[in-house]
Protein backbone atom coordinates (compact mmCIF):
# COMPACT_ATOMS: atom_id res chain seq x y z
CA UNK A 1 0.00 0.00 0.00
CA UNK A 2 1.42 3.14 -1.04
CA UNK A 3 1.95 6.49 1.34
CA UNK A 4 -0.76 8.86 0.02
CA UNK A 5 -3.48 5.09 0.38
CA UNK A 6 -2.40 4.68 4.18
CA UNK A 7 -2.75 8.18 4.51
CA UNK A 8 -6.63 8.16 3.19
CA UNK A 9 -6.79 4.87 4.77
CA UNK A 10 -5.74 6.03 8.42
CA UNK A 11 -8.20 9.48 8.11
CA UNK A 12 -11.24 7.30 7.00
CA UNK A 13 -10.94 4.88 10.03
CA UNK A 14 -9.70 7.63 12.30
CA UNK A 15 -12.64 10.41 10.96
CA UNK A 16 -15.33 7.46 11.47
CA UNK A 17 -13.97 6.61 15.02
CA UNK A 18 -14.44 10.36 16.37
CA UNK A 19 -16.63 12.03 13.65
CA UNK A 20 -19.22 11.77 16.68
CA UNK A 21 -16.88 14.19 18.47
CA UNK A 22 -16.26 16.91 16.45
CA UNK A 23 -18.14 20.03 16.86
CA UNK A 24 -19.54 22.49 14.17
CA UNK A 25 -17.01 25.45 13.34
CA UNK A 26 -16.81 28.14 15.72
CA UNK A 27 -14.61 30.28 13.20
CA UNK A 28 -16.58 30.13 9.80
CA UNK A 29 -14.55 29.75 6.75
CA UNK A 30 -14.73 33.47 6.35
CA UNK A 31 -13.36 34.54 9.67
CA UNK A 32 -10.07 32.55 8.91
CA UNK A 33 -10.19 34.04 5.71
CA UNK A 34 -9.53 37.48 6.46
CA UNK A 35 -7.54 36.14 9.10
CA UNK A 36 -5.34 34.75 7.02
CA UNK A 37 -4.92 37.51 4.63
CA UNK A 38 -4.45 39.89 7.18
CA UNK A 39 -1.34 37.52 8.62
CA UNK A 40 0.09 37.32 5.18
CA UNK A 41 0.25 41.11 4.30
CA UNK A 42 2.21 41.39 7.44
CA UNK A 43 4.50 38.64 6.58
CA UNK A 44 5.60 40.24 2.97
CA UNK A 45 6.09 43.79 5.17
CA UNK A 46 7.75 41.35 7.75
CA UNK A 47 10.09 39.18 5.63
CA UNK A 48 10.14 41.18 2.46
CA UNK A 49 13.39 39.26 0.95
CA UNK A 50 13.08 35.67 2.70
CA UNK A 51 16.62 33.83 2.95
CA UNK A 52 17.59 30.07 4.11
CA UNK A 53 16.48 30.36 7.75
CA UNK A 54 14.56 29.21 10.54
CA UNK A 55 13.31 33.00 11.51
CA UNK A 56 12.94 35.33 7.81
CA UNK A 57 13.27 32.37 5.94
CA UNK A 58 11.49 28.65 5.11
CA UNK A 59 8.52 29.13 7.61
CA UNK A 60 7.43 32.25 6.16
CA UNK A 61 7.65 31.51 2.82
CA UNK A 62 5.73 28.29 3.91
CA UNK A 63 2.63 30.07 5.14
CA UNK A 64 2.75 32.42 1.88
CA UNK A 65 2.80 29.54 -0.24
CA UNK A 66 0.10 27.39 1.57
CA UNK A 67 -1.98 30.52 2.27
CA UNK A 68 -3.68 30.91 -1.35
CA UNK A 69 -2.80 34.49 -0.47
CA UNK A 70 -1.59 36.61 -3.21
CA UNK A 71 2.44 37.20 -3.36
CA UNK A 72 3.96 38.93 -5.84
CA UNK A 73 5.81 36.82 -8.09
CA UNK A 74 9.30 38.53 -7.63
CA UNK A 75 9.21 37.44 -3.98
CA UNK A 76 9.45 33.94 -5.26
CA UNK A 77 11.63 34.38 -7.71
CA UNK A 78 13.77 36.29 -4.84
CA UNK A 79 13.77 33.40 -2.47
CA UNK A 80 14.98 30.76 -5.16
CA UNK A 81 18.06 33.33 -6.07
CA UNK A 82 19.07 33.45 -2.46
CA UNK A 83 18.45 29.99 -1.63
CA UNK A 84 20.59 28.70 -4.86
CA UNK A 85 23.42 31.41 -3.90
CA UNK A 86 23.46 30.09 -0.36
CA UNK A 87 23.62 26.19 -1.56
CA UNK A 88 26.54 27.13 -3.67
CA UNK A 89 28.49 29.16 -1.36
CA UNK A 90 27.93 25.90 1.35
CA UNK A 91 28.91 23.32 -1.37
CA UNK A 92 25.42 22.00 -0.83
CA UNK A 93 26.35 20.97 2.98
CA UNK A 94 23.62 23.36 4.79
CA UNK A 95 24.93 21.90 8.11
CA UNK A 96 27.57 18.33 9.45
CA UNK A 97 25.38 17.57 12.15
CA UNK A 98 21.89 19.57 12.20
CA UNK A 99 19.79 17.51 9.26
CA UNK A 100 16.97 19.46 10.12
CA UNK A 101 17.95 22.40 7.68
CA UNK A 102 17.76 19.95 4.90
CA UNK A 103 14.18 18.91 6.06
CA UNK A 104 12.93 22.46 6.52
CA UNK A 105 14.25 23.46 3.33
CA UNK A 106 12.76 20.81 1.32
CA UNK A 107 9.37 21.46 2.63
CA UNK A 108 9.47 25.55 1.51
CA UNK A 109 11.20 24.05 -1.80
CA UNK A 110 7.98 21.93 -2.38
CA UNK A 111 5.48 24.33 -1.32
CA UNK A 112 6.49 26.72 -4.18
CA UNK A 113 6.88 24.00 -6.81
CA UNK A 114 10.81 23.80 -6.71
CA UNK A 115 12.91 21.20 -7.37
CA UNK A 116 14.93 19.86 -4.09
CA UNK A 117 16.80 17.12 -6.10
CA UNK A 118 18.15 20.09 -8.01
CA UNK A 119 19.09 23.20 -6.03
CA UNK A 120 22.23 24.42 -7.88
CA UNK A 121 23.14 20.94 -9.15
CA UNK A 122 22.85 19.78 -5.45
CA UNK A 123 20.27 17.16 -4.01
CA UNK A 124 18.94 18.37 -0.72
CA UNK A 125 16.84 15.33 -0.58
CA UNK A 126 19.54 12.98 -0.36
CA UNK A 127 21.21 13.91 3.43
CA UNK A 128 17.60 12.60 4.60
CA UNK A 129 18.11 8.85 3.63
CA UNK A 130 21.23 9.05 6.56
CA UNK A 131 19.38 7.65 9.00
CA UNK A 132 21.83 8.12 11.95
CA UNK A 133 22.84 12.14 11.02
CA UNK A 134 19.01 12.70 10.92
CA UNK A 135 18.54 11.14 14.57
CA UNK A 136 21.42 13.40 15.78
CA UNK A 137 19.29 15.57 17.35
CA UNK A 138 17.06 13.69 18.71
CA UNK A 139 13.28 13.29 17.89
CA UNK A 140 13.06 16.28 15.99
CA UNK A 141 15.42 15.26 13.47
CA UNK A 142 13.20 12.13 12.48
CA UNK A 143 9.83 14.03 12.69
CA UNK A 144 10.72 16.79 10.05
CA UNK A 145 12.51 14.24 7.87
CA UNK A 146 9.19 12.28 7.46
CA UNK A 147 7.41 15.72 6.55
CA UNK A 148 9.84 16.33 4.26
CA UNK A 149 9.86 13.22 2.69
CA UNK A 150 5.74 12.79 2.81
CA UNK A 151 4.88 16.24 1.62
CA UNK A 152 6.41 15.35 -1.83
CA UNK A 153 6.10 12.05 -1.70
CA UNK A 154 9.70 11.50 -2.46
CA UNK A 155 11.16 7.80 -2.38
CA UNK A 156 13.50 6.98 -0.23
CA UNK A 157 13.72 3.60 -0.02
CA UNK A 158 12.60 1.90 3.72
CA UNK A 159 14.21 4.39 5.72
CA UNK A 160 10.65 6.03 6.37
CA UNK A 161 9.92 3.07 8.87
CA UNK A 162 12.93 3.74 10.51
CA UNK A 163 11.93 6.92 11.39
CA UNK A 164 8.18 6.05 12.63
CA UNK A 165 9.41 3.38 14.57
CA UNK A 166 11.81 5.98 16.05
CA UNK A 167 9.53 8.48 16.87
CA UNK A 168 6.95 5.73 18.60
CA UNK A 169 9.73 4.32 20.51
CA UNK A 170 10.13 7.84 22.48
CA UNK A 171 6.61 8.74 23.51
CA UNK A 172 6.40 9.30 27.33
CA UNK A 173 4.09 6.88 29.22
CA UNK A 174 1.78 10.41 29.50
CA UNK A 175 0.88 10.26 25.87
CA UNK A 176 3.80 13.42 25.07
CA UNK A 177 6.92 13.75 23.29
CA UNK A 178 9.41 16.11 24.08
CA UNK A 179 13.10 16.27 23.43
CA UNK A 180 13.70 17.06 27.83
CA UNK A 181 12.03 15.07 30.67
CA UNK A 182 8.94 15.70 30.28
CA UNK A 183 6.07 15.92 27.79
CA UNK A 184 4.99 19.47 26.13
CA UNK A 185 2.11 20.47 23.69
CA UNK A 186 5.12 22.00 21.22
CA UNK A 187 7.04 18.23 20.22
CA UNK A 188 4.13 16.74 21.02
CA UNK A 189 1.73 18.70 18.25
CA UNK A 190 5.26 17.89 15.98
CA UNK A 191 5.10 14.00 16.37
CA UNK A 192 1.40 14.20 15.88
CA UNK A 193 1.84 15.77 12.05
CA UNK A 194 4.73 13.51 11.34
CA UNK A 195 2.66 10.27 12.27
CA UNK A 196 -0.31 11.59 10.30
CA UNK A 197 0.91 9.88 6.90
CA UNK A 198 0.74 6.51 8.67
CA UNK A 199 -2.37 6.32 10.68
CA UNK A 200 -2.77 3.25 9.20
CA UNK A 201 -0.14 1.50 11.26
CA UNK A 202 -1.99 -0.09 14.30
CA UNK A 203 0.83 1.32 17.15
CA UNK A 204 0.68 4.58 15.11
CA UNK A 205 -2.58 5.20 15.59
CA UNK A 206 -2.90 3.72 19.24
CA UNK A 207 0.00 6.33 19.72
CA UNK A 208 -2.08 9.24 18.31
CA UNK A 209 -4.87 8.67 20.59
CA UNK A 210 -2.79 8.52 23.38
CA UNK A 211 -1.31 11.65 22.20
CA UNK A 212 -4.56 13.29 22.08
CA UNK A 213 -5.48 12.28 25.48
CA UNK A 214 -2.53 13.99 26.49
CA UNK A 215 -3.03 17.32 24.77
CA UNK A 216 -6.73 17.31 25.90
CA UNK A 217 -5.42 17.43 29.85
CA UNK A 218 -3.09 20.18 28.99
CA UNK A 219 -4.82 22.71 26.96
CA UNK A 220 -6.63 25.66 29.09
CA UNK A 221 -9.70 27.09 28.87
CA UNK A 222 -9.85 29.22 26.15
CA UNK A 223 -8.56 26.80 23.41
CA UNK A 224 -4.35 27.90 24.03
CA UNK A 225 -1.94 26.12 25.13
CA UNK A 226 0.53 28.35 26.98
CA UNK A 227 2.45 29.57 24.10
CA UNK A 228 1.75 30.62 20.56
CA UNK A 229 4.04 27.37 19.32
CA UNK A 230 2.41 25.15 21.26
CA UNK A 231 -1.11 25.76 20.07
CA UNK A 232 -0.09 26.38 16.57
CA UNK A 233 1.87 22.96 16.18
CA UNK A 234 -1.05 21.42 17.75
CA UNK A 235 -3.89 23.12 15.63
CA UNK A 236 -1.31 22.06 12.46
CA UNK A 237 -1.65 18.64 14.06
CA UNK A 238 -5.57 18.42 14.10
CA UNK A 239 -5.56 19.26 10.30
CA UNK A 240 -2.83 16.84 9.28
CA UNK A 241 -4.85 13.97 11.00
CA UNK A 242 -8.37 15.07 9.25
CA UNK A 243 -9.73 15.88 12.90
CA UNK A 244 -9.88 19.93 11.75
CA UNK A 245 -9.72 22.77 14.16
CA UNK A 246 -12.68 22.46 16.01
CA UNK A 247 -11.96 18.62 17.43
CA UNK A 248 -14.44 18.22 20.16
CA UNK A 249 -12.05 16.90 22.74
CA UNK A 250 -9.26 19.72 22.03
CA UNK A 251 -12.16 22.34 22.87
CA UNK A 252 -10.99 24.37 26.27
CA UNK A 253 -14.84 25.37 28.04
CA UNK A 254 -16.09 25.60 25.09
CA UNK A 255 -13.01 27.50 22.71
CA UNK A 256 -11.60 25.46 20.19
CA UNK A 257 -7.98 25.50 19.09
CA UNK A 258 -8.54 27.96 16.44
CA UNK A 259 -10.14 29.95 19.18
CA UNK A 260 -6.74 29.78 21.41
CA UNK A 261 -4.43 30.46 18.38
CA UNK A 262 -6.08 33.69 17.68
CA UNK A 263 -6.16 34.84 20.82
CA UNK A 264 -2.80 35.43 20.82
CA UNK A 265 -2.38 37.65 17.41
CA UNK A 266 -2.65 41.05 17.05
CA UNK A 267 -4.61 43.77 15.01
CA UNK A 268 -2.04 43.92 12.51
CA UNK A 269 -2.06 40.15 11.79
CA UNK A 270 1.20 39.70 13.60
CA UNK A 271 1.41 37.19 16.97
CA UNK A 272 2.96 37.33 19.96
CA UNK A 273 4.86 34.29 21.83
CA UNK A 274 3.02 34.28 25.60
CA UNK A 275 0.60 36.22 26.99
CA UNK A 276 1.33 39.72 28.25
CA UNK A 277 4.16 39.98 25.74
CA UNK A 278 4.01 43.90 24.69
CA UNK A 279 4.90 43.26 21.26
CA UNK A 280 5.15 40.93 18.48
CA UNK A 281 7.08 38.11 17.99
CA UNK A 282 8.47 36.98 14.43
CA UNK A 283 8.88 32.89 14.88
CA UNK A 284 5.49 33.16 16.37
CA UNK A 285 3.90 35.17 13.97
CA UNK A 286 5.34 32.41 10.92
CA UNK A 287 4.37 29.99 13.19
CA UNK A 288 0.69 31.41 13.48
CA UNK A 289 0.65 32.30 9.40
CA UNK A 290 0.70 28.77 8.70
CA UNK A 291 -1.31 27.57 11.35
CA UNK A 292 -4.37 29.52 10.05
CA UNK A 293 -3.33 28.59 6.34
CA UNK A 294 -3.77 24.91 8.14
CA UNK A 295 -6.59 25.87 9.41
CA UNK A 296 -8.34 27.45 6.39
CA UNK A 297 -7.10 24.86 3.90
CA UNK A 298 -9.02 22.40 6.23
CA UNK A 299 -12.35 24.34 6.39
CA UNK A 300 -12.19 24.54 2.61
CA UNK A 301 -11.56 21.15 2.04
CA UNK A 302 -8.14 21.41 0.54
CA UNK A 303 -4.84 19.45 1.26
CA UNK A 304 -3.39 19.94 4.24
CA UNK A 305 -0.37 22.36 5.45
CA UNK A 306 1.89 19.24 4.62
CA UNK A 307 0.51 17.36 2.23
CA UNK A 308 1.61 19.08 -0.94
CA UNK A 309 0.68 17.28 -3.96
CA UNK A 310 -2.05 20.34 -4.97
CA UNK A 311 1.71 22.63 -5.07
CA UNK A 312 1.35 25.00 -8.44
CA UNK A 313 4.52 26.56 -9.26
CA UNK A 314 5.67 29.73 -7.38
CA UNK A 315 9.16 30.56 -8.99
CA UNK A 316 8.69 31.60 -12.68
CA UNK A 317 11.43 30.12 -14.16
CA UNK A 318 13.01 33.37 -15.36
CA UNK A 319 15.37 34.71 -12.53
CA UNK A 320 18.78 35.81 -13.62
CA UNK A 321 20.16 33.39 -11.19
CA UNK A 322 19.44 30.34 -14.43
CA UNK A 323 16.69 28.72 -12.53
CA UNK A 324 15.49 26.45 -15.45
CA UNK A 325 12.13 26.97 -16.65
CA UNK A 326 9.28 24.38 -15.48
CA UNK A 327 7.13 22.42 -18.03
CA UNK A 328 3.48 23.48 -17.66
CA UNK A 329 2.35 19.60 -16.53
CA UNK A 330 4.78 20.22 -13.66
CA UNK A 331 2.51 20.82 -11.08
CA UNK A 332 3.93 19.16 -7.92
CA UNK A 333 6.93 17.10 -7.37
CA UNK A 334 7.27 14.16 -9.71
CA UNK A 335 6.30 10.86 -7.77
CA UNK A 336 7.48 7.38 -8.59
CA UNK A 337 4.09 5.38 -7.29
CA UNK A 338 1.26 3.99 -9.52
CA UNK A 339 -0.47 7.19 -8.60
CA UNK A 340 -3.70 8.05 -7.09
CA UNK A 341 -7.09 6.40 -7.25
CA UNK A 342 -10.62 6.76 -5.03
CA UNK A 343 -12.62 4.91 -3.67
CA UNK A 344 -15.79 5.34 -5.80
CA UNK A 345 -14.27 5.86 -9.52
CA UNK A 346 -14.24 1.83 -10.02
CA UNK A 347 -15.00 1.07 -13.52
CA UNK A 348 -16.07 4.52 -14.31
CA UNK A 349 -14.65 5.70 -18.06
CA UNK A 350 -12.78 8.36 -17.10
CA UNK A 351 -10.78 6.39 -14.32
CA UNK A 352 -7.11 7.15 -16.05
CA UNK A 353 -7.97 10.83 -16.89
CA UNK A 354 -9.04 11.33 -12.98
CA UNK A 355 -5.89 9.34 -11.24
CA UNK A 356 -3.42 11.40 -13.79
CA UNK A 357 -4.72 14.96 -12.74
CA UNK A 358 -4.53 13.88 -9.16
CA UNK A 359 -1.05 12.20 -9.35
CA UNK A 360 0.15 15.73 -11.01
CA UNK A 361 -1.73 17.28 -8.30
CA UNK A 362 -4.41 19.70 -10.63
CA UNK A 363 -6.77 17.87 -8.09
CA UNK A 364 -7.12 15.94 -4.78
CA UNK A 365 -10.88 14.76 -4.89
CA UNK A 366 -13.58 15.08 -2.10
CA UNK A 367 -12.20 14.05 0.67
CA UNK A 368 -12.29 10.54 2.35
CA UNK A 369 -11.16 9.13 -0.43
CA UNK A 370 -14.51 10.30 -3.14
CA UNK A 371 -13.96 11.50 -5.94
CA UNK A 372 -17.81 12.31 -6.38
CA UNK A 373 -17.49 12.02 -10.38
CA UNK A 374 -20.90 12.74 -10.92
CA UNK A 375 -21.67 15.76 -9.09
CA UNK A 376 -21.20 19.69 -11.28
CA UNK A 377 -18.67 22.01 -11.26
CA UNK A 378 -18.77 25.95 -10.01
CA UNK A 379 -17.31 28.53 -12.76
CA UNK A 380 -14.79 28.94 -9.44
CA UNK A 381 -13.73 25.19 -9.38
CA UNK A 382 -13.41 24.48 -13.04
CA UNK A 383 -11.31 27.91 -13.16
CA UNK A 384 -8.90 26.79 -10.36
CA UNK A 385 -8.65 23.83 -12.24
CA UNK A 386 -7.50 24.99 -15.73
CA UNK A 387 -5.00 27.36 -13.72
CA UNK A 388 -3.45 24.13 -12.21
CA UNK A 389 -3.00 22.12 -15.40
CA UNK A 390 -1.47 25.41 -17.21
CA UNK A 391 0.33 25.66 -14.24
CA UNK A 392 0.19 28.75 -13.60
CA UNK A 393 0.91 31.16 -10.53
CA UNK A 394 -2.35 31.78 -8.75
CA UNK A 395 -2.34 36.07 -8.47
CA UNK A 396 -5.75 37.84 -7.15
CA UNK A 397 -7.13 40.78 -8.87
CA UNK A 398 -10.22 43.19 -8.80
CA UNK A 399 -11.32 42.33 -11.98
CA UNK A 400 -14.55 40.94 -10.91
CA UNK A 401 -16.93 42.34 -7.85
CA UNK A 402 -18.27 39.21 -6.83
CA UNK A 403 -14.84 37.73 -6.11
CA UNK A 404 -13.82 38.41 -2.53
CA UNK A 405 -10.23 39.11 -2.34
CA UNK A 406 -10.53 36.29 0.70
CA UNK A 407 -11.96 33.80 -1.41
CA UNK A 408 -10.03 30.52 -2.41
CA UNK A 409 -10.38 30.37 -6.05
CA UNK A 410 -9.46 34.54 -5.82
CA UNK A 411 -5.99 33.75 -6.85
CA UNK A 412 -6.97 31.73 -10.00
CA UNK A 413 -9.98 33.64 -11.50
CA UNK A 414 -7.71 36.40 -11.40
CA UNK A 415 -4.89 34.75 -13.13
CA UNK A 416 -7.38 32.78 -15.42
CA UNK A 417 -8.29 36.71 -16.28
CA UNK A 418 -4.93 38.13 -16.57
CA UNK A 419 -4.11 35.74 -19.52
CA UNK A 420 -7.49 35.79 -20.98
CA UNK A 421 -8.51 32.47 -20.26
CA UNK A 422 -11.88 33.59 -18.91
CA UNK A 423 -13.58 37.53 -19.55
CA UNK A 424 -16.71 37.01 -16.75
CA UNK A 425 -20.60 36.68 -17.32
CA UNK A 426 -21.06 40.63 -18.02
CA UNK A 427 -22.20 43.60 -15.34
CA UNK A 428 -18.42 42.73 -14.02
CA UNK A 429 -19.29 39.86 -12.51
CA UNK A 430 -17.60 36.19 -12.83
CA UNK A 431 -20.64 33.79 -10.86
CA UNK A 432 -18.09 32.02 -9.19
CA UNK A 433 -20.46 29.95 -7.38
CA UNK A 434 -22.34 29.37 -10.69
CA UNK A 435 -22.38 25.71 -11.92
CA UNK A 436 -20.20 25.98 -15.44
CA UNK A 437 -22.26 24.59 -18.47
CA UNK A 438 -20.51 22.66 -21.55
CA UNK A 439 -20.32 25.52 -23.55
CA UNK A 440 -18.62 27.86 -20.96
CA UNK A 441 -16.20 25.13 -20.16
CA UNK A 442 -15.10 24.88 -24.00
CA UNK A 443 -14.71 27.99 -24.20
CA UNK A 444 -11.94 28.32 -21.37
CA UNK A 445 -10.71 25.22 -22.56
CA UNK A 446 -9.96 26.45 -25.69
CA UNK A 447 -8.13 29.72 -24.70
CA UNK A 448 -6.43 27.05 -22.56
CA UNK A 449 -4.85 25.78 -25.73
CA UNK A 450 -4.38 28.89 -27.37
CA UNK A 451 -1.45 29.58 -24.74
CA UNK A 452 0.12 25.77 -25.16
CA UNK A 453 0.86 26.93 -28.44
CA UNK A 454 -2.00 25.06 -30.38
CA UNK A 455 -3.60 26.68 -33.27
CA UNK A 456 -7.24 27.49 -32.40
CA UNK A 457 -8.74 29.15 -34.98
CA UNK A 458 -10.69 27.73 -37.72
CA UNK A 459 -12.01 28.85 -40.80
CA UNK A 460 -16.33 29.24 -40.90
CA UNK A 461 -16.57 26.43 -43.22
CA UNK A 462 -15.01 24.16 -40.60
CA UNK A 463 -17.16 25.43 -37.79
CA UNK A 464 -20.35 24.77 -39.48
CA UNK A 465 -18.95 21.53 -40.74
CA UNK A 466 -18.40 20.10 -37.45
CA UNK A 467 -21.21 21.49 -35.78
CA UNK A 468 -23.75 19.97 -38.18
CA UNK A 469 -22.76 16.82 -37.16
CA UNK A 470 -25.10 16.53 -33.82
CA UNK A 471 -28.91 17.43 -33.61
CA UNK A 472 -28.40 20.21 -31.02
CA UNK A 473 -26.06 22.61 -32.48
CA UNK A 474 -28.27 25.55 -32.50
CA UNK A 475 -28.32 25.78 -28.78
CA UNK A 476 -24.56 26.84 -29.34
CA UNK A 477 -24.16 30.43 -28.38
CA UNK A 478 -22.70 32.14 -31.06
CA UNK A 479 -20.05 33.33 -28.68
CA UNK A 480 -19.24 29.80 -27.73
CA UNK A 481 -19.78 28.16 -31.85
CA UNK A 482 -15.91 28.29 -32.95
CA UNK A 483 -14.91 26.93 -29.25
CA UNK A 484 -17.34 23.96 -29.28
CA UNK A 485 -16.76 22.64 -32.77
CA UNK A 486 -12.32 23.05 -31.87
CA UNK A 487 -13.18 21.19 -28.54
CA UNK A 488 -14.78 18.41 -30.77
CA UNK A 489 -12.32 18.66 -33.82
CA UNK A 490 -9.57 18.49 -31.25
CA UNK A 491 -10.31 15.55 -29.84
CA UNK A 492 -10.53 17.52 -26.40
CA UNK A 493 -14.24 16.70 -25.89
CA UNK A 494 -15.07 12.86 -26.69
CA UNK A 495 -17.92 13.20 -29.27
CA UNK A 496 -19.25 9.77 -28.76
CA UNK A 497 -19.95 10.02 -25.45
CA UNK A 498 -20.84 13.43 -24.44
CA UNK A 499 -22.01 15.11 -28.01
CA UNK A 500 -22.54 18.82 -27.50
CA UNK A 501 -25.56 19.23 -24.86
CA UNK A 502 -24.33 23.13 -24.43
CA UNK A 503 -26.32 24.29 -21.77
CA UNK A 504 -25.65 20.86 -19.55
CA UNK A 505 -23.69 21.20 -16.34
CA UNK A 506 -20.29 19.64 -16.43
CA UNK A 507 -19.77 17.01 -14.11
CA UNK A 508 -16.24 16.32 -12.29
CA UNK A 509 -15.38 13.45 -13.86
CA UNK A 510 -16.18 15.62 -17.43
CA UNK A 511 -13.93 17.86 -16.45
CA UNK A 512 -11.02 15.21 -15.63
CA UNK A 513 -11.29 13.96 -19.16
CA UNK A 514 -11.43 17.32 -20.74
CA UNK A 515 -8.28 18.44 -19.23
CA UNK A 516 -6.64 15.16 -19.29
CA UNK A 517 -7.24 15.44 -23.38
CA UNK A 518 -6.27 18.70 -23.23
CA UNK A 519 -2.76 17.77 -22.00
CA UNK A 520 -2.85 14.72 -24.51
CA UNK A 521 -3.00 17.33 -27.25
CA UNK A 522 -0.86 19.69 -26.15
CA UNK A 523 1.66 17.10 -25.84
CA UNK A 524 1.75 17.71 -21.61
CA UNK A 525 1.80 14.05 -20.54
CA UNK A 526 5.70 13.11 -20.71
CA UNK A 527 7.27 11.93 -17.89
Amino acid sequence: MNRLRQRCVGLLVLSTLLMSLVLPAAAGTERIGQAVQTSADYMLTAVPAPAVGSVGGEWAVIGLARSGCNVPQDYWDGYYQRVEQTVKNSGGVLHQRKYTEYSRLVLALTAVGADPTDVAGYDLLAPLGDFDKVVWQGVNGPIYALLALDCGDYEMGQVRQRYVDYILARQFPDGGWSLTDTSDPDLTGMALQALASYQSQPKAAAAIQKALDYLSGEQNRNGSFDTLESTAQVLVALCELGLGPNYAPLTGSGNTLLDGLLSFRRSDGSFIHAYGQSGNDQMASEQGLYALAAAVRATEGRASLYHMDDVTICVSGESVSGLPGKHPDVLAPKRTDPGRTFSDIAGHPSRTAIEALAQRGITAGKGNGRFDPDTALTRGEFTTLIVRTLGLTPISGNAFRDVARTAWYAGFVGTAHRYGIVSGVGAGKFDPEGTITRQQAAVMVTKAAALCGMETGLTQAKISDTLSLFGDYPAVSSWARASVAFCCRSGIWDNSAWGIQPNKYVSRAEMAQMLYNLLSVCHMLGG
